[in-house]
């Protein structure tokens, strides 16, 4: 029985690293500026890794990285037709990244609505004090 359990521990953790590795390489691909101008080209219509270097003012050879970062996070598919290689938007649709994004926009908001309670007890409480003190 403990073999059980220790083999669903692992099934788990592999999960969660799995998730985690997936949000880190969505992140990272949408961290830089030139990767999410490419993400909303794409949303308008195919384009060529030519035009998108064209469109970027970038070498060929800069704009394959960009979109290889961007594959290998599923968020853009390619497809060579000939010497052309078309990008076109992945399948993910970031339910997950939104998910964990409004996990912690909760987290955060219920921490500065904590922090504005606080402030303004405090704030009363001075009010409070200013008044004894001049009576």
């Amino acid at each position: 029985m403990p073999r059980l359990q220790i083999s669903h521990a692992r099934l788990t953790v592999n999960h969660m690293v799995h998730y985690q590795a997936r949000l880190d390489a969505t992140f990272a691909a949408l961290s830089d500026v030139t990767r999410r101008g490419v993400l909303e080209q794409l949303g308008s219509s195919n384009a060529s890794i030519t035009d998108l270097a064209q469109r970027f003012h970038m070498t060929l050879t800069g704009m394959k990285k960009h979109v290889s970062i961007l594959e290998q996070a599923g968020l853009v598919t390619t497809e060579k037709v000939g010497r052309v290689r078309t990008c076109k938007l992945g399948q993910r649709r970031l339910e997950e990244e939104a998910a964990w994004i409004e996990r912690h926009r909760q987290l955060w908001s219920a921490r500065f609505d904590a922090l504005d309670e606080l402030v303004e007890h405090l704030k009363r409480k001075e009010k409070a004090d200013d008044q004894r003190k001049r009576r």
